[in-house]
């Protein structure tokens, strides 16, 4: 007979759960950091585009 499933064995909720937390989290934070990344981008060329005028 197999052990009952713990945790984080792939099987219970729990660990579903927990997967798919990190996956959102992970996603959140890449598209904020992405965000981030062009808005600096923007300014950066707005900026240079002031300084050649």
């Amino acid at each position: 007979m197999a052990p009952p499933p713990g945790p984080y064995s792939g099987t219970s909720t729990l660990a579903l759960v927990a997967r798919v937390s990190a996956f959102t989290v992970g996603a959140v934070y890449g598209s904020i950091k992405l965000k981030y990344l062009r808005a600096k981008a923007k300014s950066h060329q707005k900026a240079e585009a002031k300084a050649h005028h």
